[in-house]
């Protein structure tokens, strides 16, 4: 029986997830199968091929049916989810940031998040770039969290009074709180934003 797309997909995915993405190759991929190079490369024909797919299948299994109803908590919880997908795989953000792709499932995540804003009355263009701006959001946030060790230690920061009088006032905040209240914080400010342009523009 030959091996399926999806079967070297999966495999690829369980490289990543065990090695990191640095290790993904056409060669490691072959072996966890235990096919021939030419098989995988049937499938995907090179390396960024291959990622290109990785990179779709991370973001399998949105169930649109399932969302909030109320545009500004559909698009949070597409937001939310988006960012589960990726840190369901180690170095996650940091493939899919690195990847252009018009695959199906990256284009049901968009399609789905600009039209929660269409549905809500803001025009394409906001829809589009307000899309865009959440996940470059999510995409950040995510890559620094996965590339931080486990076992990092907060760095001690110490600022020179004069020379950074900012950092010096903020600086017990600067690395406070976890990645997922940091996320929190910036969707709401996202959110926040998009419901003052949604007034804006149903104004007369």
């Amino acid at each position: 029986m030959g091996i399926s797309r999806t079967a070297v997909v999966d495999a690829a995915l369980d490289v990543l997830d065990e090695q990191g993405l640095d290790k993904v190759t056409m060669r490691a991929v072959a072996d966890r199968l235990g096919v021939q190079h030419n098989t995988v490369r049937w499938h995907a024909e090179n390396k960024q091929r291959l990622l290109v797919l990785m990179s779709d299948a991370i973001f399998t299994g949105l169930d649109v049916d399932a969302l909030p109803a109320q545009w500004d908590d559909r698009f949070r919880a597409l937001a939310r989810w988006s960012r589960r997908a990726l840190l369901a795989h180690r170095d996650g953000a940091r493939l899919v940031s690195g990847i252009s792709t018009t695959e199906t499932h990256t284009y049901r995540l968009a399609d789905a998040m600009i039209q929660t804003l269409l549905d809500a009355g803001f025009p394409p263009r906001t829809a589009a770039w307000a899309n865009w701006t959440v996940f470059y959001l999510i995409l950040g946030i995510t890559q620094e969290q996965q590339a931080q060790s486990a076992d990092a230690a907060d760095p001690v920061l110490a600022f020179d009074d004069d020379a950074f009088p900012a950092l010096r006032i903020a600086s017990e905040h600067v690395v406070a709180g976890t990645f997922d209240e940091r996320f929190e914080f910036a969707l709401d400010m996202q959110m926040t934003a998009l419901r003052v342009e949604l007034a804006r523009t149903d104004s007369p």
